[in-house]
C-alpha cells in the first residue's frame, strides 16, 4: 500500500483504539449521512466538458516549480497551451507545490495544488495529523463552531491561503475574468476543497467559484460537508476513482464525511483513455465510492490514470 494511504489507515486505526486526545484536537466517534439512492449516468461530453481541463490543472502541478513557471510540463500544458502561469510556489514539503494561472481559453482563474508524495516525508505527515479542529474562521468566515476540518489539511491550506486569496484577487483585476476553478488531487484534492471555500466567501458575489477535485480523502466533519454543499453546491464536484481507498479515510466512525457530487469512475479501458463515470446523488452514496471497503482497495487507482490517459504524481511528471 502507498505510504500515504497506509498512514491513512494506521493512523485511523491507532486513534480509535487510543484515548480521547485533548483539546484542541478533538476525535468525535460517530458516522454521517449516507445515500442509498441510484447513480445516475455521466456521459463522455460530461468528462470532457467538465472534468478533463481540471485534470490536466492537477497532473501539471506536480510538475517542479520551474516547469510550472514556464509551462512546460509535458501532456498537460501542450493540451492548454495558452495557459498563463501568475504565480508558482511551495516546498514539495510542509507547502506542498500550488500554482495560480489564468486560462483565457475558458476566461478563468485557476489554483492548483499538489497532492501527496510520498518520497517527501513532510507531505505524509501532513496527512496523517487526522484530530479534529475548529475551523479558521478568519479563512472561513461562515463556518460555525459546529464545523470541524482535519487538522493537517487545515494547517497545510492556512500555510498557502494568504498568498492564494491575494493572488486570485490581483488576478481576477488584471485580467477581467469572473469564473475561478480550484482543483487539485489527494491532499491537493483536501487543501483545494478548504481554499474554494475561503475563495466564495471572500470574493465578490459576481466571481463564481467552482471546484472539481480528484483523489479527495474526507475533509471535515458532517458540519463541514454540509456547509460545503450548501455555499458551492453543484459547483463542487469530487472525482473517485474505482476502488481507490483514498476517499473512505479518515473513517466515518472518526466524524469525518464526504460532501455531496461525486462523480464516481466505474471503469478505464486498458489504453486509459475512457472511463466510465457515474454521478452520485448525496453524501457517501452507497452505490459509488461510499460502498467501497479500504481492506478491499486499489491504490493504483488512486493514481490513475482517470481518462485521457490521465495519471496523477509526481512520477508522471519528471520535468
Amino acid at each position: 500500500m502507498h505510504l500515504s494511504t497506509a498512514a491513512f489507515v494506521l493512523g485511523a486505526l491507532q486513534v480509535a483504539s487510543a484515548a480521547p486526545t485533548p483539546a484542541p484536537f478533538d476525535f468525535n466517534f460517530g458516522s454521517g449521512d449516507t445515500s442509498d439512492a441510484q447513480p445516475t449516468a455521466f456521459s463522455q461530453d460530461d468528462i470532457t466538458n467538465n472534468l478533463l481541463r481540471p485534470a490536466f490543472f492537477s497532473n501539471a502541478v506536480y510538475c517542479s516549480t520551474g516547469a510550472v513557471q514556464n509551462w512546460q510540463c509535458g501532456d498537460s500544458c501542450n493540451a492548454l497551451p495558452n495557459v498563463k502561469v501568475l504565480t508558482a510556489g511551495g516546498d514539495g514539503g510542509s507547502i506542498p507545490n500550488y500554482f495560480i494561472a489564468h486560462d483565457p481559453d475558458a476566461d478563468t482563474i485557476v489554483v492548483a495544488h499538489q497532492g501527496t508524495d510520498p518520497k517527501n516525508l513532510l507531505s505524509d505527515l501532513n496527512d496523517i495529523e487526522i484530530g479534529q479542529v475548529a475551523a479558521n474562521t478568519t479563512i472561513l468566515p461562515t463556518a460555525s463552531g459546529d464545523v470541524k476540518l482535519h487538522d493537517g489539511f487545515t494547517e497545510t491550506q492556512g500555510r498557502t491561503a494568504d498568498t492564494v486569496l491575494s493572488a486570485v484577487q490581483s488576478a481576477l483585476e488584471s485580467t477581467g475574468a469572473t469564473k475561478v476553478l480550484v482543483t487539485g488531487h489527494s491532499l491537493g484534492a483536501a487543501v483545494a476543497s478548504i481554499d474554494a471555500m475561503m475563495l466564495k466567501t471572500k470574493l465578490n458575489s459576481n466571481v463564481s467559484v467552482s471546484a472539481v477535485v480528484f483523489g479527495l480523502p474526507r475533509v471535515g466533519n458532517q458540519a463541514w460537508a454540509d456547509l460545503v454543499d450548501s455555499t458551492l453546491g453543484s459547483a463542487f464536484t469530487h472525482v473517485t476513482n474505482q476502488n481507490d481507498p483514498v476517499p473512505r479515510v479518515p473513517p466515518q466512525f472518526l466524524s469525518f464525511q464526504q460532501p455531496s457530487n461525486e462523480v464516481h469512475i466505474t471503469a478505464v479501458d486498458s489504453s486509459g483513455q475512457t472511463a466510465t463515470a457515474e454521478a452520485c446523488p448525496g453524501q457517501e452514496n452507497s452505490n459509488c465510492s461510499g460502498g467501497n471497503s479500504i481492506f478491499d482497495s486499489s491504490v493504483t487507482n488512486h493514481k490513475g490514470p482517470y481518462f485521457h490517459n490521465i495519471s496523477m504524481g509526481s512520477k508522471f511528471c519528471t520535468l
